[in-house]
């Protein structure tokens, strides 16, 4: 027994809807709008609601503690700190410490902190180029190897 168009078009109809909710989900999932601690400090209850975002800053010197699997910290950003928890899958990068530069993506909690389920650390002096005063030039801090072999 041949299937009618309609069933076909029905049924067509309910598998691009349901791709469409899933890829919307998706989008609205991922979205994480960048703001500074200052920003986040003076968000209302309201304002933040479940919302995820980005917050970016040095980490505080003195303020990190391990817990467990993850970290506590603070970030600051022109003389305001925002408390961070971490309890993310990914393990903590190698270039977070004291001072270090970092962005953290989450949620804000009702009590003020910030819990964290992405981090990206870096150490910013690491990688920069030193300035040559003499020959007023930059000069790469990365070494190239001479060796064709390399």
């Amino acid at each position: 027994m041949a299937r009618s168009p309609k069933q076909f078009v029905f049924g067509f109809t309910i598998i691009i809807a349901a791709l469409g909710y899933l890829a919307y989900a998706g989008y609205e999932e991922s979205k994480a709008y960048y703001r500074t601690v200052e920003e986040v400090k003076a968000m209302s209850r309201e304002d933040i609601g479940d919302r995820r975002f980005r917050v970016g800053g040095d980490v505080d010197e003195g303020s990190i503690e391990w817990v467990g699997e993850g970290v506590d910290f603070r970030l600051l950003e022109e003389g305001h700190l925002l408390t961070v928890q971490y309890r993310g899958k990914d393990p903590v990068p190698d270039t977070f410490r004291d001072g270090s530069q970092a962005i953290v993506e989450g949620t804000l909690r009702e009590d003020g902190t910030f819990h964290a389920m992405k981090i990206q650390a870096k150490c910013a002096s690491k990688y920069e180029a030193e300035y040559d005063y003499e020959n007023h030039s930059i000069e790469s801090a990365a070494v190239v190897s001479e060796d064709p072999t390399y």
